[in-house]
């Protein structure tokens, strides 16, 4: 941990828009001893309920689901472009039949909390599950979205109060 600077997540300089639909983001959930990451790009932070919060969008076959519907807790964690090619990896292999740490080279560390952040990240945020509901289609709006659930697979969304910011200095 001492690879990062603990600070508040009020204190980010990073554009949410860029950091997450373009530039992706690993989500991971569990613990140390047993935990799984995957890449999102559909994610956002704001404030809701008086507090710092991050949501995350998961479909219910993805690995990651049951880790983030046991544990309390999930982190976020931001690359620099470098790691391109290692968040690629863990958002097209499943961890149910691919270690995708030894794959990609990614070293993970606990944090106090007992989560999972990684070394390479520059940002890491720990979240707190506060609130979880699935998508229900009935609510599209837009029509075109539905066109994004070719089999009817989806996501749950959760929303974490962020618990723990740590960046590089």
């Amino acid at each position: 941990m001492n690879r990062f600077r603990i600070s508040s997540p009020y204190d980010l300089k990073i554009n949410p828009f860029q950091a997450i639909g373009n530039d992706w983001i690993l989500i991971t959930a569990g613990t140390p001893d047993s935990f799984n990451t995957m890449t999102a790009a559909w994610a956002g932070l704001g404030v809701l309920w008086k507090k710092p919060v991050a949501w995350i969008y998961i479909r219910p076959q993805r690995f990651t689901y049951q880790f983030t519907e046991k544990y309390d807790d999930f982190t976020l964690c931001f690359f620099p472009e470098k790691f391109r090619d290692a968040l690629s990896f863990c958002g097209t292999h499943s961890g149910r039949d691919t270690d995708k740490i030894a794959a990609t080279g990614l070293e993970p560390i606990a944090t106090d909390k007992n989560n999972i952040i990684f070394a390479q990240a520059d940002i890491a945020l720990e979240c707190r599950k506060l609130f979880y509901q699935d998508v229900d289609n009935s609510n599209f709006l837009d029509p075109a979205i539905e066109k994004l659930y070719p089999l009817k697979d989806y996501h749950r969304l959760y929303i974490g109060e962020i618990t723990g910011c740590f960046q590089k200095p």
